[in-house]
């Protein structure tokens, strides 16, 4: 089925009552079907609020610049605009603060200010930040073992890491992150966290039926803990579930008392949950576009006094890997987010499709661009998004 950008003719998808093009469960974060889905998660899988508390809204203030016709690259490096960027790269909203104030501003194929979007990976950094947040408390001494917090897992892949080699992903347990393989490790994620439905042809008892029970099966190491980075999206659940044991709270009240309702989100934000009640905290994170955009302020404001400023200072030094990412060459990763490279060491955060939160502390500059693309993965849009990046704030120093 084709892929529609939002100069397309779209098709109706979930229009109409009942409505005639309805998302097949097996594919509904597929083309074309996920233009539609990444902005309804709650209209078809089971969701926790993140509540936004009865407390301030954090005003954000305007100066804005009419960037449209920004020249830059297009993913074959041929000359366009920021419109013609956005517009190939299946951009759904896109924002720029600058000193803290909006100053670029758009949104497409349906989504508006309160909108709801899937954050995919970007809700790792929501949960690293988190993390950090119990880490100043005292609640998480990130040298300490994984099996401290989480005994269960000492007949797993896991016996012996460290806290810190799980928020930096330099685990050794093997899992397969292949996400185009139905039957690979993150294949399985999607069936235990209820994403999808048991493959076609499978064996139903072969199946875990919520995600604590697939950890609880990844037994083989395929290296010493802390030899390589290797990016799993299962760490940030091992991780989220220490937060959890450690504080006697569930992730997603964790993330409104520590995080939302002090940033001052305009609005209440929500996980997707498993069977066992599980906010999926490495991918099922859901907010509006300016909430991401605080969220992304709030880092590049050190912190703000709710996450430690050492945090992030620690967060913005991680430690350089060979080959790292096709995307990302000169970058790192370090306690749930990316670094963009060693001079700048900007923080990045990125999800699959397209999500992208990216903080510039040498241009006090946040952009953020929540995306459907067609693909799980493309370097190409990747890298002409970041490159857009660079060009608007040279246009805006």
């Amino acid at each position: 089925m084709q892929s529609y950008r939002n100069s397309d003719p779209r098709p109706p998808i979930m229009q109409g009552s009942p409505p005639r093009l309805v998302p097949p469960k097996l594919d509904w974060d597929r083309p074309p079907w996920n233009r539609w889905a990444f902005q309804h998660i709650r209209e078809f899988l089971p969701t926790i609020e993140v509540w936004r508390g009865s407390g301030h809204r954090h005003r954000l203030e305007r100066a804005e610049v009419d960037l449209d016709d920004l020249p830059v690259a297009d993913s074959n490096g041929a000359p366009t605009t920021l419109a013609g960027l956005l517009d190939e790269t299946y951009a759904d909203g896109f924002l720029v603060l600058k000193d803290g104030r909006i100053a670029y501003e758009r949104y497409f194929n349906g989504m508006d200010e309160r909108t709801l979007h899937l954050s995919q990976s970007m809700a790792k950094s929501v949960t690293g930040a988190v993390c950090g947040i119990l880490v100043g408390r005292g609640l998480i001494d990130p040298g300490k073992l994984v099996t401290d917090h989480l005994p269960e897992l000492g007949e797993t892949g896991w016996a012996g890491a460290t806290v810190q080699h799980v928020l930096d992903m330099t685990t050794g347990v093997r899992f397969s992150e292949e996400y185009t393989d139905r039957y690979s490790d993150i294949g399985q994620v999607d069936v235990a966290t209820g994403w999808k439905p048991i493959p076609p042809g499978s064996d139903h008892f072969a199946w875990p039926s919520h995600l604590f029970e697939l950890i609880l099966r990844l037994k083989d190491r395929v290296r010493p803990h802390g030899e390589a980075f290797e990016y799993r999206s299962i760490e940030t659940d091992v991780l989220a579930f220490i937060m959890e044991r450690v504080s006697g709270k569930r992730l997603a009240q964790l993330v409104s008392e520590e995080l939302w309702q002090k940033l001052g989100a305009d609005e209440s934000a929500c996980f997707t949950v498993d069977s066992a009640g599980y906010a999926l905290a490495d991918g099922g994170f859901n907010a509006t576009l300016r909430d991401y955009g605080r969220f992304g302020q709030l880092i590049l404001d050190n912190g703000g006094g709710v996450i430690p400023a050492d945090w992030i200072e620690a967060t913005r030094s991680g430690k350089h890997w060979p080959n790292f990412s096709p995307s990302l060459p000169d970058g790192s990763y370090r306690n749930q987010f990316w670094i963009e490279d060693p001079h700048s060491r900007s923080l990045m955060c990125r999800g699959v499709f397209g999500q992208l939160i990216h903080m510039s502390w040498e241009h006090r500059m946040v952009v953020m661009k929540l995306s459907s693309y067609p693909d799980f993965v493309n370097s190409a849009y990747s890298v002409a998004t970041q490159k857009a990046v660079h060009a608007i704030a040279a246009a805006l120093a």
